[in-house]
């Protein structure tokens, strides 16, 4: 089955949070210390460029926190009957 524009299956990075970049920085780090002597050139490459590429990223200052919709008033209840 063929994606369609726009579905989730497109080939384009997943949006994610500062915090999750932030956690994902953090395992990546883990795995790339825990990596065996005989790991493969190749795969030790990816994880540092990956690590960098998120360094590069949270090293800019934080969008400005996006204003809070004012608050409305509770429902009133529905009076059946």
């Amino acid at each position: 089955m063929r994606s369609r524009e726009g579905q989730l299956s497109d080939n384009r990075p997943i949006p994610r949070s500062r915090l999750e970049k932030e956690k994902q920085l953090r395992e990546l780090k883990e795995v790339y210390a825990g990596l065996k002597p005989h790991t493969s050139p190749e795969l030790r490459a990816s994880i540092v460029g990956k690590i960098r590429e998120l360094q590069v990223e949270l090293a800019q200052p934080a969008p400005p926190p996006r204003e809070e919709r004012p608050k409305r008033e509770p429902r009133r209840p529905r009076v059946m009957g």
